[in-house]
């Protein structure tokens, strides 16, 4: 009670003594004078106490008013990651898409682009499943190819899609041969990234680091595609042909799309 007994006092006397001031630039009688000094204190304090509420005031307020504001700008910010995230992955799609474009200028066939769907996740065979079928024109026994080399063939054909058997299955085989010496062979799958270069006769000289390309004999494949690098040869005295590991041209771990290419083979579709 006292407390508000002396604020009223205090606002008060600081009104007349504001009202008294503002008839005169300068205070003229020695009473008032008096009275502004021992005024002055009280009336910064107040003033100072006055600025320091209203700051904690403003400073609640715009506290409220960013917690409410957080939420919204989180959804934002994570917005903008998964959409930069997006032009990323555009980003790299489209890089892969130009080296299919740039095969294709190389080809007479016609190509059509797939999406690897899935993996066949059993160790005895090497298949990845497409999201191209008989709809789109695909037929058993096409090439599967990717800029860097051969992948393998379709083996297995439905409407939307197709079952493909990679080269380093142990069921695949390419009619391939060496690209310096011409030296003929047959690649197999080992169920590894490694195939094998078998048949070529002992006589022929291959190296480490040559290029083994697809001849074209097969029928399945055509001539010239890039199949894998020989890293390793071993000669048996006893033997007719040559011990040749190969390493493929295609990183399967990380394929994502793929390109058939498209020829009369016959119309053998089957379900799955």
């Amino acid at each position: 009670m006292v407390l508000l007994i002396g604020i009223v006092f205090f606002i008060l006397v600081n009104f007349i003594v504001l009202t008294v001031s503002s008839k005169d630039a300068l205070p003229k009688s020695g009473v008032e004078r008096i009275t502004i000094s021992l005024m002055a204190p009280f009336q910064m304090a107040f003033s100072r106490s006055f600025a320091a509420v209203e700051g904690v005031w403003d400073d609640y307020f715009a506290t409220v008013s960013a917690s409410k504001e957080n939420p919204r700008l989180k959804k934002e910010a994570a917005r903008a990651v998964e959409i930069a995230n997006r032009c990323k992955e555009l980003e790299l799609e489209n890089s892969r898409l130009r080296k299919f474009i740039r095969f294709q200028d190389l080809e007479k066939e016609v190509l059509i682009a797939a999406k690897v769907i899935a993996r066949d996740p059993s160790p005895w065979f090497r298949t990845i499943m497409i999201d191209k079928g008989s709809m789109d024109g695909l037929t058993k026994g096409l090439p599967v190819l990717v800029s860097e080399g051969v992948v393998g063939q379709v083996v297995t054909v439905a409407k939307r899609y197709s079952k493909v058997l990679l080269v380093t299955d142990r069921n695949s085989a390419v009619d391939a041969l060496v690209q310096t010496s011409r030296a003929r062979g047959i690649v197999k799958g080992t169920e590894s990234e490694f195939c094998s270069f078998r048949y070529a006769l002992r006589k022929n000289k291959i190296e480490p680091g040559e290029m083994i390309i697809s001849s074209g004999l097969d029928g399945v494949f055509p001539k010239g595609l890039r199949v894998g690098r020989v890293v390793d040869v071993k000669e048996d005295s006893s033997q007719l042909f040559q011990a040749i590991t190969v390493k493929t041209c295609v990183d399967f771990d990380k394929l994502e799309e793929v390109i058939v290419s498209l020829k009369d083979s016959g119309s053998d579709t089957d379900g799955l």
